[in-house]
């Protein structure tokens, strides 16, 4: 988002379509839930989606695209969140609808996650991840994020072990030349 807080938008794929980012609100919660039923064994309910989004210090962003096929409206393609804790900015929850898996829509979501972070006085940066999912592990290394332990047996119901990783000092000019390098790649790569 930009400083006024309308969407950013851009191109996504070769067909003119378009991602935007805006604030995730109550009217993506139906389509919030269909993509946590393909990928989450146990998803949060609606109630706490509602409670969520009413709670201060967390950003919750949804990823729309609009084809460019002349499709009157934008699909939820994907969504994040994060809570700020002090100066630590805690994703707690980043997912792409997994037919679109690969096109930038993580990458641009948590780049936006975090820039929103910094404007919120974080200077930290940090999540966990299943020590299975390497993909997203492979994301998150490009943010700078590296492991600094495991929790055992985090994930319900299967007991998968997470990967804590953390990025210090997000709010240095070092840090800002990670984002401005993420933001100048485009969203897939030809």
């Amino acid at each position: 988002m930009d400083e006024l807080g309308s969407p950013v938008s851009a191109p996504l794929g070769d067909d003119g379509g378009w991602l935007a980012i805006e604030p995730l609100s109550r009217r993506h919660l139906r389509a919030v839930q269909r993509i946590d039923a393909l990928v989450y064994p146990e998803p949060w309910s609606r109630r706490l989606w509602t409670l969520e989004l009413e709670r201060e210090q967390r950003i919750y962003l949804a990823a729309t695209w609009t084809p460019g096929t002349g499709a009157r409206s934008a699909r939820l393609v994907g969504y994040a969140g994060a809570m700020l804790s002090g100066e630590d900015l805690h994703v707690m929850t980043i997912v792409a609808d997994p037919e679109l898996h690969g096109r930038g829509i993580g990458t641009r979501l948590l780049r936006t996650v975090v820039e929103q972070g910094l404007t919120m006085g974080a200077t930290a940066l940090t999540l966990e991840v299943r020590v299975s999912n390497t993909a997203a592990q492979a994301l998150y290394r490009r943010f700078g994020l590296a492991p600094a332990g495991v929790r055992p047996r985090y994930y319900e119901p299967d007991g998968e072990d997470a990967l804590i990783m953390w990025a210090h000092d997000i709010d240095g000019p070092e840090y800002r030349e990670r984002l401005d390098a993420i933001a100048d790649r485009p969203l897939v790569e030809r």
